[in-house]
């Protein structure tokens, strides 16, 4: 399909630049099939949903993976992507023109890693000198890794460390973080355990490929990036036993859909799953594994505005945003979320 079908005019003043306080009071515009629009709050998820529903989160956790640094004199930017092993990390580099094979960055607090080799798409894999835990080292010396429509307008300070995490976030490893799950509190569990929706989780570390542009002008000619992601037996058994009993499976994120669907079998069954997936979601994919998506609202010409055109129609989505855009709803990372149900 032609990218720029996937287009759409978006007011900058729409684009969050800092979450709702508290975090559930952001607005949620419900989508259920062709029926009219809802204009509600995330507090009301409780009685939109069915008491027989899952909502499946991501628990990932958001690594300090943005770092400053020099070589030689020459400053360089790396904004790490994908962990290759206990010391090595694929990472995005700015100024990477000046970066030479062998060549050692040096970042702030004593950390320093060597460039080790050029991949194809421009990014480079580091290794980190010494003995601590990369995840020690980062904390020391990295910054949160703010989407760059917020990094572009202001500095990262010491709230994104708090806000830019989720409530369910336990395996280190994203560069990014699964958005739509920024929006539960403990009071919002509490109302849907009593309103009996229950809850999942699977791990998918999100990494930074997924604010790249699509630089393609057809979909068929866009490689996604791979992350890694792991749904155990367990887990597996017990979305594919909601589902046999008529339950809903909500994805809490596009990011858990992904992984669901990558895991989900020809015959709609759920496997365990731990691995990289590149899974590409545009229309005419049949989904399998979910009945629904809770996600925030996305770029223009972006692999997630495909997903969602996938998941309820491109005409129906377009609708979607021009009407988000009309009642002024909050956009992107820090934005308001959107309850998609086919």
């Amino acid at each position: 399909m032609r990218v720029d079908l996937f287009d759409f005019a978006l007011p900058p003043e729409l684009i969050a630049l800092r979450p709702a306080r508290p975090r559930d009071a952001a607005r949620m515009l419900v989508v259920e099939g062709d029926k009219p629009f809802q204009d509600r709050s995330v507090r009301d998820l409780p009685s939109t949903l069915r008491k027989s529903d899952v909502l499946v989160f991501n628990d990932t956790r958001v690594i300090p993976a943005q770092l400053e640094g020099t070589r030689g004199d020459a400053r360089i930017g790396a904004t790490l992507h994908k962990r290759l092993d206990l010391r090595r990390w694929q990472a995005f580099i700015r100024n990477g023109k000046r970066l030479r094979e062998g060549d050692v960055v040096a970042f702030p607090a004593d950390v320093s890693a060597s460039a080790e080799q050029r991949h194809p798409d421009g990014s480079w894999t580091l290794h980190f000198a010494g003995e601590e835990p990369v995840e020690v080292l980062l904390e020391r010396a990295g910054r949160m890794p703010l989407p760059p429509y917020i990094a572009g307008k202001r500095a990262t300070d010491e709230a994104d460390r708090t806000d830019y995490q989720t409530m369910f976030a336990r395996e280190d490893g994203a560069v990014a973080a699964p958005t739509a799950a920024l929006h539960f509190t403990p009071e919002l569990l509490a109302a849907l355990d009593e309103a009996g929706v229950s809850r999942e989780t699977l791990t998918l570390h999100v990494g930074a490929g997924t604010f790249l542009p699509v630089k393609a002008d057809d979909t068929a000619d866009h490689t996604m990036h791979a992350e890694w992601g792991r749904i155990d037996a367990a887990t597996a058994d017990r979305l594919n036993t909601v589902r046999a009993a008529g339950g809903r499976l909500i994805a809490v994120g596009t990011t858990v859909l992904r992984l669901l669907e990558s895991a989900c079998g020809s015959d709609g069954t759920i496997q365990p799953f731990a691995g990289d997936t590149s899974i590409f979601i545009t229309p005419g994919y049949t989904f399998r594994a979910v009945d629904g998506l809770m996600t925030n609202f996305h770029l223009p010409r972006s692999t997630l505005f495909m997903l969602v055109s996938a998941l309820m129609g491109l005409e129906r989505m377009q609708q979607t945003y021009a009407h988000a855009v009309a009642e002024g709803y909050r956009f992107y990372s820090y934005g308001d979320a959107s309850l998609l149900l086919p």
